[in-house]
């Protein structure tokens, strides 16, 4: 038994941790049957060497009976701020034999508020826009309306000397806006858009860099480039540069601290030492694009060795220094100091976004003014754009867009988002342009201004987001199905960019909560979204007002008003979730009072324990289509879920009286449902797909009506020739209460459908993506209104859920936590005849797959990791048929029968075989 993706706060060797008791955990994998830990050890220390140094050690926890790994509170002494921790995990089996021991480390951040203000006073600097400032940009820039009042980011530096090598050095940096740090000459580190998106009143994230090796004896130059982004340009759909968001400029904040091997420290902060100047980016905004003037380079502005020149406008001045605005280098001059106090700064806790991969172009279609290209996916990023020996002052500009109409880039849906990016060419034989501070949704590329033909292989895609770490696979025997799951994916790697967004193409790529909790189920099966989640959480609590309400969106921008039903449910079932998928009780823990005053506050406004009044702007099922969902059927059993919800995790956090009071809610609500909107024969008020669908997934029908219930269910769906009628609402329960009530026929159905309304019907129409809305185009109809027409979503994409749960069949017990107990339910059904998943769940890897042939055998296969145990429910209605290798399941290793072909398996890699004369295929 082997421990293996040690992490510390769910991060892999994170460095800066903010954390007093950071939580380890570790997985586990074995070859033997019914392997699990009996016991573990935690050893720390502050030097790798030092774990093996009985006395030298800082922590031993001592042999600790347990089979958990799962997020085990630092018990050690207190951390110290900037050090790193090495630490080592020894278990044991459940024979008692000893493992080989695992290592990790991680080192703590700044941690305490007042670093800040320690020796050599870091503050907050940016433009002296009083004194110096910028100068107008040259008057052949195509700015637009939109951008013309754009100021250039910063380019700030500051040179220091060093009369000896430091042992050690750390960067801790962040900015108002968006920014990459500098150190002599090179880009520090690969996040792409630091520091990210937080509720900025809130909390500002800061980075910590590993910089020992870019250090030198003698000068040394420390720099950064600032852009607006969420902190002063164009964020959601405003229609003003909105500078009331948090602030109308950009800053920046650093420490960068060193250790000399006489145990002296030095810190280089920001201050009024540091100097601003020109550079060649002119503009840049996330949702505009970015403007890039090479002509206007200051080479080696960030490196050793710059010589400066001051503002003047002489020959004499300009003369062998080309570029800058005007033709002229305007030269570096003092910076402001706009705050002298840091600001509410964390660590950042989960990973940051980053690039991370290139897709090559497909095909490019060359014309006379432009060439179109083409990637083949919608994608997230930036395009990468190699130019070869055209004229200095060449201006080359990129366009972007998700779809064509007539061979012509479709830009209406961006609505105000621009989404250009410019290129005016240095003159030299080859230049590359990569913008750096904003990023797009695209498919294709239109690039005009080239002076030839363009090669498929100068053009790159350069994919950016949150780095999450992923986990899920599945795959089946149909190409479309393996297309639907490759549109979730992408449809989530594209709008994980530092918060879970709404859209990532036009002016609004919002936080809003009900695609998040919808999807959230989805997103974990992909990938390990515990750590991006629970940052989130709390920008979600922040924007909680004094009632208890959410709001819809968080971070707040744009829209601030007391949340809809299912979109405020988003605080209560997130939490939830993450304490399902991952163990995580501390986020439970933080956020549990924010679920109970959601809850209050809704019933307070509704006593009669019917949802209507103080609904926000309830929005229904969103985008359902051919139906409409009676609001108050909606959003009371959401107030059912929310309440159901809040008593389970009392229970859970210790507490069983308020359990208690809010199951007796529940039971009220329940009551109140059922004599509102239940009729005799089982029909729910407005009798739609997600009226059905509410009523049976979240328990609120009399037992005797749940079969008619899902009778009413079946004969909508077939009476319209198995189309669903679901908006964001009711998806992710569709294929799920289907199977669950015994009719996996009708969900495979809908799986298969490629006709409109239909995931089908978006992949036949060259979908690689989650469309927003089923009618994104029609052939009936064309394109949907523009003003809102997403191609890159994930709400609809929430039956990822069901293809690894109930098609490939890993899922969970209900009593069962971060997957201790595995409910492997795989569900042969449809033109498939054989599907496969696996996930890196919190205790280590779970795969489920299964396979029919012709003769109606069906082979199952499995795998269970060390910590848990698992419940196999065999797809066969001849339980006696059962066998592995030729054995009675019941008489093989690691396996115990629990009747009706069900089956505990202790963890190990089983393959069962069965004969399921009921399945076609």
């Amino acid at each position: 038994m082997t421990p293996y993706a040690l992490t510390t706060e769910q991060r892999t060797t994170p460095l800066g941790l903010d954390v007093a008791r950071p939580r380890l955990s570790w997985k586990l994998r074995s070859e033997e049957r019914g392997a699990a830990q009996s016991a573990y050890q935690i050893v720390a220390a502050a030097q790798a060497g030092d774990l093996d140094v009985p006395e030298r050690r800082l922590w031993d926890s001592g042999k600790v009976e347990s089979s958990s790994g799962l997020l085990i509170e630092w018990d050690g002494p207190e951390l110290a701020p900037s050090t790193r921790y090495h630490w080592r995990v020894l278990v044991w089996d459940q024979a008692g034999e000893p493992a080989t021991p695992a290592d990790s480390l991680f080192e703590t951040g700044l941690l305490r508020p007042e670093a800040w203000q320690a020796a050599g006073r870091a503050v907050w600097i940016g433009r002296d826009s009083v004194n110096h400032p910028p100068m107008d940009p040259p008057t052949d820039h195509d700015r637009t309306v939109a951008t013309h009042a754009l100021p250039p980011p910063l380019y700030l530096r500051r040179s220091f000397v060093l009369e000896r090598q430091p042992v050690r050095a750390r960067l801790y940096s962040t900015a108002h806006g968006i920014y990459q740090a500098r150190l002599n000459g090179s880009r520090v580190g690969d996040s792409e858009l630091a520091p990210g998106w937080t509720e900025y009143r809130h909390r500002l994230q800061y980075q910590t860099h590993d910089v020992t090796a870019s250090l030198q004896v003698g000068e040394n130059v420390l720099g950064a480039v600032v852009a607006d982004g969420w902190w002063a340009g164009y964020v959601g759909f405003d229609p003003r540069k909105p500078a009331a968001h948090y602030g109308d400029a950009p800053a920046f904040l650093a420490r960068l601290v060193l250790w000399f091997e006489d145990g002296s420290q030095r810190s280089v902060t920001t201050d009024g030492e540091w100097m601003e100047g020109p550079g060649p980016i002119q503009f840049s905004d996330m949702l505009m694009g970015e403007y890039v003037d090479a002509q206007a380079q200051v080479p080696g502005w960030d490196a050793p060795g710059f010589v400066d020149v001051t503002e003047d406008d002489s020959p004499e001045a300009s003369e062998g220094n080309p570029g800058g605005w005007g033709g002229r280098r305007s030269g570096f001059r003092a910076v402001a100091v706009v705050d002298e106090t840091p600001g509410p700064l964390v660590a950042e806790p989960d990973e940051p976004v980053r690039v991370t991969r290139t897709v090559g172009a497909v095909s490019v279609e060359n014309a006379t003014e432009k060439s179109i290209v083409d990637f083949g996916q919608n994608l997230v990023g930036r395009v990468r754009l190699t130019v070869r020996g055209v004229a200095a002052g060449t201006r080359i500009r990129l366009r972007h867009a998700e779809i064509l109409d007539q061979g012509e880039l479709y830009v209406a849906n961006l609505r105000r988002a621009e989404a250009i990016d410019t290129y005016v060419a240095r003159g030299e034989a080859e230049e590359v342009f990569e913008p750096q501070f904003t990023f797009h949704g695209f498919r294709f590329a239109e690039v005009t201004g080239l002076p030839y033909e363009l090669d498929a292989g100068d053009v790159q895609a350069q994919v950016l987001h949150s780095d999450t770490p992923w986990t899920g696979s599945f795959e089946c025997s149909d190409s479309t199905v393996n297309q639907l799951q490759s549109n979730i994916e992408w449809g989530q790697r594209g709008n994980w960019v530092s918060v879970p967004t709404d859209c990532p193409q036009r002016d609004e790529r919002l936080g809003w909560l009900a695609d998040a909790q919808i999807f959230a189920a989805t997103a974990s099966r992909n990938a390990d979204v515990s750590a991006f989640f629970a940052r989130w959480v709390l920008d979600v609590l922040d924007g909680q007002d004094d009632e208890g309400a959410f709001r819809d969106i968080a971070p707040v921008m744009s829209i601030n008003r007391q949340a809809a039903p299912v979109w405020g449910d988003g605080g209560v079932v997130i939490p939830w979730h993450l304490w399902r998928a991952y163990g995580d009780q501390r986020t439970l823990e933080r956020a549990f009072g924010g679920m109970r005053a959601w809850v209050d506050f809704i019933h307070r406004n509704n006593p009669d324990l019917l949802w209507r009044k103080r609904t926000g702007n309830s929005y229904g099922d969103w985008l359902q289509v051919d139906a409409w969902t009676p609001r108050a059927v909606l959003s009371t059993a959401w107030f059912a879920k929310s309440t159901e919800t809040v008593a389970e995790a009392a229970e859970v956090l210790g507490d069983p009286e308020t359990a208690q009071k809010y199951r007796q809610l529940h039971a009220g609500i329940r009551e109140a449902f059922i004599e509102a909107f239940v009729g005799p024969d089982g029909t729910v008020h407005g009798d739609t797909q997600t009226a059905y669908l509410l009523a049976l997934g979240f328990g609120l029908l009399p037992e005797h009506l749940v079969a008619a219930a899902a009778g009413h269910l079946v004969a909508d769906l077939k009476a319209r020739g198995n189309r669903l009628t679901t908006g964001f609402v009711g998806v992710n329960l569709l294929c799920p209460v289907l199977t669950e009530h015994g009719h996996a026929d009708v969900a495979y159905a809908l799986l298969h459908q490629d006709e409109y309304p239909s995931w089908g019907y978006s992949i036949r129409n060259g979908a690689t993506t989650i469309w927003e809305r089923w009618d994104g185009w029609t052939e009936h109809a064309g394109f949907q209104s523009a003003s809102m027409n997403s191609f890159n979503h994930y709400s609809l994409g929430s039956i990822g859920d069901w293809l690894f749960g109930r098609v490939a069949g890993i899922d969970q017990t209900p009593a069962s936590t971060a997957y201790s107990e595995l409910l492997l339910r795989p569900t042969p059904g449809g033109r498939l005849t054989w599907a496969k998943g696996s996930q890196e769940t919190a205790r280590g890897r779970v795969a489920c797959g299964w396979s029919l042939d012709q003769a109606g055998t069906v082979t199952v296969t499995a795998s269970v990791p060390p910590g848990s145990t698992a419940v196999l429910q065999m797809p066969t209605d001849d339980p006696s048929s059962v066998t592995e290798g030729g054995d009675p399941a019941a008489t093989r290793p690691g396996v115990e029968a629990l009747g009706n072909a069900h089956f505990r398996l202790a963890a190990g890699t089983y393959e069962f075989t069965a004969r399921s004369t009921a399945l076609r295929h």
